[in-house]
């Protein structure tokens, strides 16, 4: 295989902090190339520079042997590059079609042939075995589809070497594996994939290569036959990773959270939760297993007040929190970590340090008389970013600027640093790299081994598996099942997230 692409000692600073120092890697023709890396290693600057949207301060790119200047997306793609980000570049209000047609140049002419556009994103589509109306609009679209529409924009664009960056972090495991399936189209055409990860077991799957990324360096590549997902790990973050969670057996109090009968509808009028029960004691986790969709948005925003229930309830602490304020419901001395973070975990464009002080204002440990201690505050703010690990130039940077790794951090340790009498955790983990991840486990067992009760949302089955004490398992917003974590297999959860009920798996 030629080398379709060539960097040559990349150097990127922001300040006197380097995101990329020195990174030189190849990428041939019909190679799905990985870059993998702890949030901050400097994956998406390298990528960004590769695609024009930011300037390095030193280095060349070449192109089929050729050295090129890439200085914006246009003349990236003119060099058959296109990139889908993490947060996708795409208009919610308008159609599939039409976002296509915003995405071209000059060079496509003034008047546009809409009705042979979309006639083409069929063909797409089609070509690589999915499905899209190009007269949706995009809002209408599920999270799976969006990037679909991205990736048609990249191959409308006659792209050779498409760069994905963190692209399962949104989809769901059937999302995820047709997204392989593509990948697999796309190199068996002799194209090339750059697919940014921090997920091991994907990159184990997907790739051809692996380059690591620590520190804004490249510490190693690798072909995928020579490593593994230990050595991998220790890679990426410089030692050792388990992959197990230590806790000691768990010891049950009173009854924290418990839900009974509780229905609420979905945004398009049908029950997506539907006569649900269930009970989280202190010192337990309660781990919610379940395909994506299938009512677990709507428990967390009916539990959290932020959405009415049809019927049913709610109590908290003994309490009846049905259908309260999401004001009182937090003043029960519950902690949420949404599944969204951008949209309900934080406020985009404020700074980190404002984000992580969120609740301080309402503690009376925090203020002078009628003011704020603003000292103390950003002195607890410094602390959790020590803490939990989040990587940032200083606490007044806005937070929107931060990786989605980053920001997830953030949340983990505002959530967590309250101290609560229960915790709802929805996918607590999404997006963030391997060493995070086992330093966020350990501390939602830290908190259980306090007392508190946790509610453990996840789509990862491993996760599940590792963390919770009991399990229950969430189908058309039904818990079909419920077991405790010493009978729990992964066959039998997964029957049971398929749908089949306890009758049913007996008789197969």
């Amino acid at each position: 295989m030629a080398d379709m692409l060539e960097l040559r000692n990349i150097s990127k600073l922001y300040g006197r902090n380097y995101a990329n120092k020195n990174i030189s890697l190849t990428v041939k023709s019909g190679e799905v190339h990985c870059l993998l890396g702890e949030n901050g290693a400097g994956k998406s600057t390298l990528m960004n520079v590769l695609y024009g949207l930011t300037k390095p301060d030193s280095g060349e790119i070449f192109i089929d042997g050729s050295e090129v200047s890439i200085l914006s997306p246009r003349d990236a793609i003119r060099y058959g590059i296109g990139m889908v980000h993490q947060h996708f570049m795409l208009i919610p209000a308008m159609t599939v079609v039409d976002n296509i047609i915003l995405s071209m140049d000059e060079s496509s002419g003034l008047i546009l042939n809409q009705k042979k556009i979309a006639k083409r994103i069929r063909e797409i589509a089609g070509k690589y075995g999915f499905e899209v109306d190009p007269f949706m609009k995009v809002s209408d679209l599920s999270v799976g589809q969006q990037q679909r529409v991205e990736i048609i924009k990249a191959i409308y664009h006659d792209c050779r070497l498409l760069i994905l960056d963190e692209p399962t972090a949104v989809l769901t495991p059937r999302e995820t594996e047709e997204l392989y399936a593509i990948i697999e189209r796309f190199r068996k055409e002799n194209k090339s994939v750059i697919f940014i990860s921090h997920k091991l077991h994907e990159v184990m799957h997907v790739s051809d290569v692996i380059s690591v990324l620590r520190n804004g360096e490249c510490i190693a590549t690798l072909n995928k036959e020579e490593t593994d997902e230990a050595s991998l790990a220790a890679c990426m973050v410089g030692k050792e990773v388990s992959f197990t969670v230590e806790k000691e057996k768990a010891h049950p109090g009173e009854a924290v959270l418990e839900v009974s009968g509780l229905s609420t509808k979905g945004k398009k009028g049908n029950l997506a939760v539907d006569d649900l029960s269930l009970t989280v004691h202190s010192g337990e986790i309660y781990g919610v297993a379940g395909v994506d969709g299938n009512g677990q948005a709507e428990l967390i925003e009916t539990i959290t007040g932020l959405v009415k229930s049809e019927s049913g309830k709610v109590r908290i602490l003994g309490h009846d929190m049905t259908n309260r304020t999401p004001g009182e419901i937090l003043d029960q001395g519950i902690s949420h970590i949404p599944a969204d973070r951008q949209s309900t975990g934080i406020l985009m464009h404020e700074s980190l340090e404002k984000n992580l002080t969120l609740y301080d204002y309402r503690n009376p440990e925090y203020r002078k008389g009628i003011f704020m201690d603003w000292k103390k505050a950003k002195k607890q703010a410094e602390d959790m970013v020590e803490k939990y690990g989040v990587k940032t130039p200083g606490l007044s940077l806005n937070i929107e600027y931060l990786s989605g790794g980053n920001q997830q951090k953030a949340v983990v340790a505002r959530e967590l640093e309250k101290k609560p009498e229960l915790l709802i955790a929805a996918h607590p983990t999404r997006g963030v790299d391997i060493g995070a991840i086992e330093f966020i486990h350990g501390e939602i067992v830290k908190a259980r081994d306090q007392g508190c009760a946790v509610l453990l949302i996840s789509t990862e089955l491993d996760e599940i598996m590792a963390l919770s004490d009991r399990i229950g398992v969430i189908y058309d917003g039904r818990i079909i099942g419920e077991m405790d974590r010493e009978e729990a297999t992964v066959e039998k959860i997964g029957m049971l997230m398929a749908g089949m009920e306890e009758n049913e798996r007996k008789a197969v």
